[in-house]
């Protein structure tokens, strides 16, 4: 089952995923598609507060960070870690309970991230935007190192999650039954 729907002037078909017997969800895959990564990235720029830096989780909304950087003539973006690496030093952590993930992850920053949001404007961005938990860590993380954060974005907001008053969004996301209707 596909959920069919025009996101930045991009055609395109979602697989539906189940999550439980009575809740489907539409899978947006930005990887490895350029061109929907360039439009998103494009339109959202169009609708962003100035910022100074860009904060991702990784790994869904790398790509779309990466490009909004690019076209914004930024030279950096920062991905909150899924784990701390060996190279990162100070790690400040936070948890995050996904609604595509089947288990609790951490999201990690280390000191050469933090010196680069310390007191900057910083614009959160995802693919994404479901239940809102991957955006609560990564506001978390960018509250614990003094960040300023001037907005939160996403190419889709799925379900309630397009009610918010607190994103920007291009498209809303439905949530689907079980026989691929909209619920």
């Amino acid at each position: 089952m596909y959920y069919e729907m025009t996101i930045a002037g991009c055609k395109r078909q979602l697989p539906l995923c189940k999550i439980n017997d009575d809740l489907y969800i539409g899978a947006f895959i930005m990887f490895s598609d350029v061109e929907i990564t360039r439009a998103c990235a494009a339109q959202l720029l169009a609708k962003a507060p100035e910022f100074d830096v860009i904060i991702t989780a990784e790994s869904k909304g790398i790509p779309l960070a990466y490009e909004m950087t690019r076209q914004a003539n930024i030279n950096d973006y920062i991905v909150a870690r899924k784990g701390a690496k060996l190279y990162m030093q100070n790690v400040v952590t936070t948890q995050v309970d996904s609604i595509t993930t089947d288990h609790i992850q951490t999201l990690c920053l280390g000191q050469t991230e933090i010196d680069k949001m310390k007191g900057k404007r910083i614009l959160i961005v995802d693919d994404v935007i479901s239940t809102g938990e991957s955006l609560l860590s990564l506001e978390t993380l960018v509250n614990q190192v003094g960040g300023n954060i001037v907005g939160k974005m996403a190419v889709l907001a799925e379900g309630e999650a397009a009610d918010r008053d607190d994103i920007i969004f291009l498209e809303k996301l439905p949530l689907f039954n079980a026989d691929g209707t909209v619920k």
